[in-house]
């Protein structure tokens, strides 16, 4: 892929190859976390699972805590899994050269933007219109 491929704003340099490389492993660096992070969860989400087999016999606040621990377990995964998607999405778009562009009007994201949050999809107009719905 070369600098010139991926979109950038009218005031904005092109990409370079050491700000593409930079913006890769970071993305590469949060898929193998975020990984290790869901495999994780999933085997805590398992244990809490078992344990409310496990506990017949607990009191009510016991049951309450271990079901609140499991929702706020099931929903930080929940979490995770919407995050390695992202970034997972954010490098096929690397790949195919279409990193930069906004999904929704097809104008540059913004480096400064991509380079604090590299799984935007959305540039700043778009991003505030979804907000506001």
């Amino acid at each position: 892929m070369t600098e010139t491929t991926l979109a950038v704003r009218g005031d904005e340099d092109p990409w370079t190859s050491d700000e593409t490389a930079a913006v890769r492993a970071e993305l590469e660096d949060d898929l193998v976390r975020l990984r290790k992070e869901l495999d994780l969860s999933a085997k805590e989400l398992q244990d809490l699972l078992r344990d409310g087999v496990d506990g017949a016999g607990n009191d009510q606040a016991d049951v309450g805590s271990t079901s609140l621990e499991r929702d706020a377990e099931m929903s930080l995964a929940a979490n995770q899994r919407v995050l390695l998607l992202q970034t997972e999405k954010a490098l096929d778009r690397l790949g195919k050269g279409t990193y930069g562009a906004c999904e929704t009007c097809g104008e540059p994201i913004g480096k400064l933007r991509l380079q604090a949050f590299p799984r935007a999809t959305l540039c700043k107009s778009c991003k505030q219109r979804e907000e506001r719905r």
